[in-house]
């Protein structure tokens, strides 16, 4: 007779408890008890463990999906959520999971463009950094302590409660989670005059595959860079971050100004791209497109929004030097504080109150969507913006945001973290296609633009962000390789990639920490031989 193993126990184990109807944590189940066993005796595990069928499982683990593409009857679910309510009991699951074999995801936002942080092909739990979320700013230094769970808002909030004359460089959408943004690099409005998220940040707290807690100093330079741009996830779990904030004017001025293809949005898009990189570092402008119903008539509208460190005069004074084809006038412009100019960004209506940053949903709702990104390094010719604009007037829902770089950007070396999308891009495009109705018509759209993109954007490798990360781009097998994992690798991390591999060869040689597009282990006599 042949006895099954220790492990092949404990994935029945695990299989069974995904389908059962039991609404009570099960005693007998190995990783619930080592839990028990690994927490302090104070903890009261029926306060940060969820499991399937319980009444409050479902409501924790759709409250942080973001993209209802990956919440069906068929998407894979968590056989626990963790929601830690102090960064000590995090070791404690890593430490048990890994014992008794199940998978870790890790959620601070929800964002993931692929569903990744709660959705795995393997028994998997969710470790929910929602509790773990608070936002220290030292006024001494100006810097902040973060914790992982903390949405953008929650970050831009508390800075603005402190002080406005300092923020911090980071994404567009309030509800991001600041986890993920930072550790996949963190571009955004300020990024022309202060770099990357990543390239502000000065401390980390992280949980390792061994259970460690390490900041810093204990994890070493390697594996601070790692995390730094390159995904936390491959590495361990993030806890928290120091930032250093960055300088900011009492006056931001902000504007909108729109043009359709009947206005010249083509001539003014075309010149957008000569000037746009090259405009003083204080001067962020980004274009959204999208097809637009106009008196009757289908037609493509190109909004240019913009967030300017200083005055209005100084911005129409710029703008008359770099820009003139816009027309900005006066009436354009609007003076506010950083933060306020934050909230304009993200579509937060007119006079809101700050505390709309601590809402944790996103201004315009959830819904299923897909998107891919790109960089581009020269001007796409007038005759390939018509090709796009074609496309765009095709009967879906969807829309391009291109967004301006230059400035700081170009003067950080590519290594100096992982996000290497630095000197040479004029500006970062991401699609987005909504797939609410008809979602295999939005995914062949969004795949079709990408195709007729190719030409036009970076190349050898072809770029891409990992944030806005993308399956179609490659995914890595149940045994991942270096090499089968360059095929996505070389495009979200460039030269860096390689690196990437090394560091994850050092600090968790088993792979532990992985999904569809972690950092593959490169063991230095591999790489080397």
């Amino acid at each position: 007779m042949v006895f099954p193993t220790a492990a092949a126990l404990n994935l029945l184990a695990v299989c069974l408890l995904v389908f059962s109807s039991a609404a009570s944590v099960s005693a007998y189940h190995p990783f619930v008890q080592c839990l028990r066993q690994e927490l302090s005796s104070s903890t009261d595990i029926s306060k940060i463990l969820y499991i399937p069928n319980a009444a409050n499982y479902t409501t924790i683990l759709e409250a942080r999906i973001e993209n209802p593409r990956f919440n069906t009857s068929t998407t894979p679910k968590p056989v626990y959520i963790i929601a830690p309510t102090n960064e000590s009991q995090v070791p404690a699951t890593v430490i048990c999971a890994k014992n008794h074999g199940l998978q870790i995801r890790t959620r601070s936002g929800g964002h993931d463009y692929e569903g990744l942080s709660y959705v795995a092909r393997e028994p998997f739990v969710v470790v929910d950094l929602i509790n773990l979320r608070s936002v220290t700013v030292n006024t001494g230094d100006y810097t902040a302590w973060v914790q992982t769970g903390a949405v953008l808002g929650e970050v831009y909030y508390a800075i603005s409660q402190t002080t406005r004359i300092h923020g911090f460089p980071a994404g567009f959408c309030p509800t991001v989670g600041s986890g993920g943004l930072i550790s996949g690099g963190g571009i955004g409005t300020m990024m022309r005059k202060y770099g990357t998220s990543a390239d502000n940040v000065i401390d980390a707290r992280l949980v390792d595959s061994g259970g460690r807690i390490l900041d810093r100093q204990s994890m070493g330079e390697d594996l601070f860079w790692a995390i730094r741009g390159g995904g936390g996830a491959s590495f361990g779990v993030v806890l928290a971050w120091k930032l250093k904030l960055v300088d900011v004017p009492p006056v931001v001025t902000v504007f909108n100004i729109s043009r359709t293809l009947e206005q010249g949005a083509t001539q003014t898009v075309k010149k957008w791209q000569l000037v746009g990189d090259k405009c003083n570092k204080n001067l962020f402008i980004r274009v959204r497109l999208q097809a637009v119903d106009v008196e009757g008539k289908r037609t493509v509208l190109a909004v240019f929004d913009s967030i300017f460190l200083g005055t209005a005069q100084d911005l129409l004074t710029e703008i008359k030097q770099c820009f003139p084809e816009l027309g900005l006038k006066a009436k354009d412009c609007i003076e506010l504080s950083w933060v306020e100019s934050i909230m304009f960004v993200a579509g937060y209506p007119s006079g809101s109150p700050r505390e709309v940053l601590l809402n944790r949903i996103p201004p315009m709702g959830n819904f299923a969507f897909k998107g891919k990104t790109d960089f581009v390094t020269e001007p796409i010719s007038e005759t390939g913006l018509e090709g796009i604009w074609n496309i765009l007037l095709e009967n879906v829902t969807a829309f391009l945001q291109w967004d301006t770089m230059g400035g700081r950007m170009s003067e950080i070396p590519e290594s100096a973290t992982p996000f290497p999308h630095r000197k040479g891009n004029l500006y970062n495009i991401l699609y987005y296609a909504d797939l609410q109705n008809e979602a295999a018509k939005g995914l062949d759209w969004i795949r079709r633009l990408y195709k007729y993109m190719t030409p036009y954007v970076s190349k050898s490798p072809r770029g891409a962000y990992i944030n806005y990360r993308d399956l179609d781009l490659g995914v890595n097998g149940k045994k991942p390789s270096y090499i089968e994992s360059s095929a996505w690798g070389f495009k979200y991390f460039k030269g860096n990639f390689r690196r990437l591999a090394l560091v994850k060869g050092r600090v968790d040689k088993d792979n532990f920490f992985r999904n569809e597009q972690s950092i593959p282990p490169l063991q230095t006599l591999i790489a080397t031989g």
